[in-house]
């Protein structure tokens, strides 16, 4: 099979991360958590006290960070100028940021050429919610994984019940929240791909989506 930049896109707790990891696992690819991207800029600013919507605050900040990925056996880690932030970025209040800054142009720009960079040697899932509309608009394939609002709700409250005080209502109207954020913003909304392949994974085992998707690039591109 020919090396592919393979795209999985979807709202929060769809399970893009668990499903990405497994299929880079199989094709023995490199998985890109793109959102960890955003988090890492969200961590940031709000420790630089720099408000979403100050732009130039943004792109200075931007101009004097790095950002880095390192895989270790028990998982990947992003280092924010060389520093690990992974075990710091995934509170509500980093989440809730983080969709802010996403939709702010000086922030995208910055973090296109840094995607796009990671993709050009291809053999890589990159996992997000712009990825087969904007960064990688040409991607050999293009997979939009979604489910129900409560279905992903639930899974999120399963997920950090053990690190967030949230209760799994407040959990649900955080996620509507932000699929109204991403889905409306003016900058790359999150939406399927033209020729996007749609996985609906409400009631589904990861392992079956990962099978679905596996299918699918095999008949494509052949033995996965």
């Amino acid at each position: 099979m020919k090396p592919l930049v393979i795209t999985i896109d979807g709202p929060a707790g769809a399970g893009k991360t668990t499903v990405s990891r497994m299929v880079a696992d199989r094709l023995n690819y490199r998985y890109i958590d793109t959102g960890a991207l955003y988090r890492a800029i969200a961590y940031q600013a709000k420790s630089d006290q720099i408000q979403p919507e100050d732009d130039e605050g943004l792109e200075k900040m931007c101009r004097r960070i790095k950002l880095a990925f390192q895989s270790f056996s028990h998982g990947q880690r992003i280092l924010l100028n060389e520093t690990d932030i992974t075990d710091f970025i995934r509170t509500p209040e980093i989440t809730m940021l983080a969709s802010a800054v996403s939709a702010r142009s000086v922030v995208r720009a910055f973090l296109l050429e840094i995607q796009r960079d990671m993709g050009r040697e291809k053999e890589a899932v990159f996992e997000g919610r712009d990825m087969g509309t904007v960064v990688f608009p040409e991607a050999d394939i293009k997979f939009f994984l979604t489910a129900s609002a409560k279905e992903r709700a639930r899974r999120r409250y399963n997920e950090f019940k053990d690190q967030s005080k949230q209760s799994l209502d407040e959990v649900e109207q955080d996620i509507r929240h932000r699929d109204r954020n991403d889905s409306q913003r003016d900058i790359a909304p999150l939406k399927p791909a033209t020729d996007a392949i749609l996985v609906d994974s409400s009631g589904v085992a990861a392992e079956e989506v990962v099978q679905q998707i596996l299918a699918e690039i095999e008949h494509r591109f052949g033995n996965a």
